[in-house]
């Protein structure tokens, strides 16, 4: 888990095969969806509910979840345009590409 702002954080979500920022009361405030594939991890969408666009929260889910893969020691297949930018404006994700 980790915090995007005070009271939010961003967790994996396996069953939903999803990272969400979650507020502090449980609210979702984006999502990254992914499928799983032996050791690659697709990122096929994301999505920041409108009230909480313009926080980065977007960027923090990449980020997290980014960060998840590399300690897993897994690839990225950025399907997602929002993670496939993402991974070109941050050059130290970019050893993550399948």
């Amino acid at each position: 888990m980790s915090e995007i702002s005070a009271g939010t954080s961003v967790i994996d979500v396996p069953s939903r095969q999803a990272f969400e920022a979650r507020t502090s009361d449980g609210e979702v405030a984006g999502y990254a969806s992914y499928s799983r594939s032996g050791e690659v991890v697709t990122f096929t969408h994301t999505v920041v509910e409108e009230k909480f666009r313009g926080r980065h929260v977007g960027d923090q889910l990449a980020r997290v979840a980014l960060e998840q893969v590399r300690n897993e020691g897994l690839r990225v297949n950025p399907e997602c345009s929002f993670v496939a930018d993402y991974i070109d404006r941050n050059e130290e994700f970019q050893d993550l590409l399948a």
